[in-house]
């Protein structure tokens, strides 16, 4: 491994761990020395990254570091190509044109080889069953995910039946005919899952709903079975 990749493996440890991490554990995760672990540090605070800590007390780096020039590998950027391709096929129109506008930003700072691979990628995303509708409120979903704010629908069951609910919606989930909100209920005092396409009526309220959605992801996690990790574990 050059050493220009190893750095960027190391800034890519240093992200994933939110407290001081120690060089120990850095060296065996990228498969080196101690003493390299150490050096490559001292490379990167000379580049101007804001890592702060010492050896036998642990190390974490500032966020807002950015080490120039912007690099992938190969099956990284393949993973970029084929999730911008799922999300334009599968998800909302302002979301898949998000996903198109994200690639051509990262191509503009690729270098030519690597950028031609995001035109040459073999890694293609098959048509699948038309999606239920329900596409026009996922943006004002996402908006109100994003604040925390509450939503006033209304709702139709598997059979028709219509209610009208107020729900604090913490997540969105994109099967392939479906979507789904995770959401805490008002009126049942419980998580509940809305499929979008069942939305009759929709209003983002004013108020923001008074748990923070960390926490509730958090507990519905667990009250699903879902092992809790972090957002950037692999």
């Amino acid at each position: 491994m050059s050493r220009a990749a190893r750095l960027l493996d190391l800034i890519q440890l240093f992200r994933r761990h939110k407290r001081p991490v120690s060089g120990q554990r850095l060296a065996d995760e990228l498969g080196v020395s101690l003493r390299t672990v150490y050096r490559d540090i001292d490379a990167l605070k000379a580049q101007g990254a804001a890592i702060d800590g010492e050896a036998g007390v642990g190390f974490v780096l500032k966020p807002g570091f950015m080490l120039p020039p912007l690099m992938f590998s190969e099956e990284e950027i393949e993973a970029l190509v084929l999730g911008s391709r799922w999300v334009a096929e599968r998800t909302d129109t302002s979301l898949g044109q998000a996903a198109r506008n994200a690639l051509v930003k990262i191509a503009a700072v690729l270098p030519a080889d690597l950028k031609a691979g995001l035109d040459d990628s073999t890694l293609l995303v098959a048509s699948g069953a038309p999606i239920a509708a329900g596409e026009t409120e996922l943006p004002t979903i996402r908006e109100a995910i994003r604040r925390q704010r509450k939503l006033a629908i209304d709702y139709a069951d598997a059979v028709g039946q219509c209610s009208e609910r107020t729900i604090w919606p913490i997540a969105l989930a994109f099967f392939d005919r479906v979507r789904v909100i995770v959401a805490w209920c008002e009126l049942r005092q419980d998580f509940r899952h809305f499929r979008a396409d069942r939305i009759a009526g929709l209003r983002v309220e004013a108020e923001t709903y008074p748990q923070r959605r960390a926490a509730l992801m958090k507990a519905w996690q667990i009250k699903q079975g879902i092992p809790l990790r972090s957002k950037l574990d692999g």
